[in-house]
């Protein structure tokens, strides 16, 4: 059967609305027609550059702007990542997802590390994504040269809530990008995070999103929020592990071939509750003990994991082909040192405001 790509919010809701049980078995099937239900690939999240973004998206304690007790580092070197690579490789994991709290690419020095960055990890035969902000088309253009597997890039939520969220940067921007990554040979991995205090028809209108890109996203990772303390959402409660369920299954539905990622919080939920994701259809994880700045289930609780479930990690490169690394000296696109006009919204978020105001008080 092919991909349906023109899914409505009405459709979804009314699949991700229907009873628990029926809303099990009807993704489950689907994830069994695509996929092995008894493999799971793992991730490791590197964050190689923390803290000090410009941004003021509404869930981040890397803002810049909001008082979180984050401690910054500048970008790794190439070194710490590879030593990183390999242990993550040596626990189980089968690609490293590497993270920048940057707005958006920058051509120069940096940018320059992180290919080398990307370069090193797909020698050592893992898959490597990066999730670096907005970039150019020919800044996706080198990252596919230095041999990067997947690029994230989230919506984070519906575009009607959005501007609940974030002011300093566009939906559309995020779709741009997305755009870009699709003119290379590398896989998109976008998603977003519910427990924002959005809808259920928000969360419907951010599967449509996703649904209606042709292609649809190789990966959807599917985030509950993690509320740290200084940012704006501190207060939220945390989303219920029925609604991760029927959030997981209704993407396995929509988006049947996807490999749809159980994210951040994870550390909230009981093996049961993962369990039932998985067996809606998640088929994806984030391992290690952090996700960026939030806090993750230790590798070693996963594998036990995997192996009360029967679960076997997926190994790297079975969905789709090992991409070549091109080194530097011989690369066809080059530091153009582009300076893109990425918009800025402007508008004004009433909580944003008051966590930045909170910040200069304690400063």
């Amino acid at each position: 059967m092919a991909t349906k790509h023109d899914w409505t919010k009405e459709e979804i809701l009314e699949i991700y609305n229907k009873p628990l049980m029926e809303l099990l078995y009807e993704a489950a099937t689907i994830h069994r027609q695509h996929h092995d239900p008894n493999t799971v690939q793992v991730s490791t999240l590197l964050s190689i550059k923390t803290g000090g973004c410009p941004e003021d998206c509404g869930y981040c304690p890397q803002a810049a702007r909001y008082h979180t007790d984050l401690e910054g580092n500048d970008l790794m070197s190439v070194n710490q990542v590879k030593a990183q690579a390999l242990r993550a490789k040596a626990a189980g994991s089968s690609r490293v997802c590497m993270g920048a709290a940057w707005r958006n690419v920058k051509d120069g020095d940096e940018f320059d590390d992180v290919l080398e960055m990307v370069r090193t990890i797909n020698k050592l035969e893992m898959e490597v994504c990066c999730t670096l902000g907005m970039l150019t088309e020919n800044q996706a253009q080198r990252l596919a040269e230095a041999g990067l597997y997947a690029y994230n890039h989230n919506l984070d939520t519906s575009e009607d809530y959005y501007k609940e969220v974030i002011s300093t940067r566009g939906f559309d921007d995020r779709l741009k990008t997305i755009d870009n990554v699709r003119k290379t040979n590398v896989t998109v991995c976008s998603g977003g995070i519910i427990g924002m205090g959005e809808s259920a028809e928000d969360r419907a209108g951010m599967l449509v999103a996703l649904s209606t890109l042709n292609p649809q996203p190789e990966s959807v990772p599917i985030n509950a929020l993690v509320p740290v303390e200084g940012t704006p959402m501190e207060e939220q409660e945390p989303v219920s592990i029925w609604e991760m369920v029927r959030m997981v299954a209704t993407a396995r539905i929509v988006m049947p071939e996807t490999q749809v990622r159980l994210s951040a919080g994870r550390t909230q939920m009981s093996r049961e509750g993962q369990a039932m994701c998985f067996f809606a259809g998640a088929n994806s994880i984030f391992a290690g003990d952090k996700l960026l700045t939030t806090p993750n289930p230790d590798i070693n609780e996963d594998m036990e994991m995997f192996k009360a479930l029967g679960l076997n990690p997926q190994k790297a490169f079975e969905k789709k082909e090992q991409p070549k690394s091109i080194d530097a000296e011989h690369s066809q696109f080059q530091n153009l040192g582009e300076k893109p006009k990425w918009s800025r919204p402007g508008h004004k978020i009433e909580r944003n405001l008051q966590a930045q105001e909170k910040r200069k008080t304690k400063a």
